[in-house]
């Protein structure tokens, strides 16, 4: 069995998260290296004498209240620190129980496995002990993580992946504890065996501000794998599904989509919009996110506006998959002038889909972008004024830089993303077979 175990942490969560886009395609990279893919979640207990029981339970989303145990430190410590490790359990997966509604969320795999609440305990225990927990994955060849967990798989390779260093970065953006953030990352990048990240302004950050190895820093980017009903669907069937749903003209909206957090620069998107004057309509697509009430009051302001004004920006939480990738490939431009991120996905997905990219010109989102975006000072409202402007009065540069970014989205192939992973793993086994002899 060559088996390599993702984590399911932010796979699991009840809406998608550009983690779990990454753990997706992730998987999908892996499966066509040739490798097994096990998917290892933390849920709740889903252990029965019954087998089929036991894949009831894994695929029941009903939260249940859970006992006062898991407040216990003692007893906390003792389960994550055992002798054997956290206990992991496999989820048949025999067809009975109908989970269909749940495959847009699951990646390709070849088996599932719960650890009951190893995500939450081992945090906790990390913020009390300082300790990892330790799990013991059957057949593994490597555990990769694609977030910073606390967790260590006994007797395998362990690479964790490290999308950026945003709390540390930008420490204001989030709600983090920042001193435990630090010692985890520290710890993670001192004693695994390898570390990913998604672009070079990440992997700098990670060698200087962390200290790692640069030997031991690779950075794979991303790449996005459009669902086939997505890639196959016509600009009619674009154009009903804009008119029908969101009562949206095709090609006729800005668009914004990620979190509703302050380095998405959501402040700086309504200010240069607004100011701008123009007749087309803003859509921002996004949940709450990190400290998201300064931008949620600021949206909620609009509708003190006049109706002629506030009613040209149009909110929703949030989309499925294939309906968010309608909306973008029907926007005029995505507008994402970020403060910082660790890759920028939204701007690779609309450049997929040929639509048009306002970005920011610093870090990795302009390592992403090339030349096939209109880049912007994120820091400047009327430097976003000018390139909301000018994408919307200029049809021959919207047609530009649809063209552009479908070669600068060719950069980030699955094809290649694969390769670039496949460099880490196999080195990762021959230093593990050196070691071994």
């Amino acid at each position: 069995m060559r088996t390599i175990f993702v984590d399911g942490y932010n796979l699991g969560l009840e809406r998608s998260t550009g983690v779990a886009t990454y753990g997706r395609n992730l998987c999908g990279a892996i499966k066509g290296l040739g490798y097994q893919v096990g998917l290892l979640y933390g849920g709740r207990s889903t252990r029965s004498k019954s087998e089929f029981l036991s894949e009831v339970a894994f695929f029941d989303g009903a939260k249940r209240k859970r006992q006062g145990w898991a407040s216990v430190p003692k007893m906390l410590a003792g389960a994550v620190s055992a002798p054997g490790g956290c206990r992991v359990d496999r989820i048949p997966v025999s067809g009975s129980v109908l989970y269909d509604a749940k495959r847009a969320k699951l990646p390709r795999f070849d088996t599932l496995w719960n650890s009951t609440d190893l995500y939450k305990r081992s945090q906790r225990a990390f913020r009390w002990f300082g300790s990892f927990a330790s799990v013991d994955l059957p057949d593994a060849l490597i555990a990769h993580w694609t977030y910073p967990l606390p967790i260590r798989a006994k007797r395998v390779a362990n690479i964790y992946t490290l999308h950026d260093l945003v709390p540390l970065r930008l420490p204001q953006t989030t709600l983090d504890n920042k001193r435990l953030y630090y010692s985890l990352c520290k710890r993670i990048v001192d004693s695994a065996d390898h570390i990913v990240t998604v672009s070079e302004t990440s992997k700098r950050d990670i060698i200087e501000i962390l200290g790692a190895d640069p030997g031991k820093v690779t950075n794979t980017y991303q790449a996005v794998e459009l669902p086939e009903v997505v890639a196959r669907k016509s600009d009619v069937d674009v154009k009903d599904e804009l008119e029908g749903i969101f009562n949206l003209q095709y090609k006729g909206y800005f668009l914004f989509f990620g979190a509703i957090e302050p380095k998405k620069n959501i402040g700086r998107i309504l200010e240069a919009y607004l100011a701008s004057r123009l007749t087309t309509p803003l859509v921002i697509v996004g949940a709450p996110g990190w400290k998201s009430e300064e931008e949620l009051a600021l949206l909620n302001t609009l509708k003190q506006l006049p109706a002629a004004i506030c009613q040209r920006v149009i909110r929703l939480e949030y989309l499925p998959l294939e309906m968010l990738m309608t909306v973008i490939r029907g926007a005029k431009a995505t507008v994402f002038p970020s403060l910082y991120e660790g890759f920028g996905l939204p701007v690779l997905e609309s450049m997929m889909l040929r639509t048009p990219v306002i970005t920011s010109d610093v870090g990795s989102l302009r390592e992403v972008a090339g030349d096939a975006c209109l880049l912007v000072d994120p820091y400047n409202s009327r430097s976003i004024v000018a390139a909301l402007k000018a994408i919307d009065t200029n049809e021959n540069l919207r047609v530009e830089q649809a063209e552009k970014g479908a070669k600068q989205a060719m950069l980030f192939s699955p094809q290649i993303y694969a390769e670039r992973l496949e460099r880490v793993y196999e080195q990762c086994l021959s230093t593990a077979s050196r070691r071994a002899r």
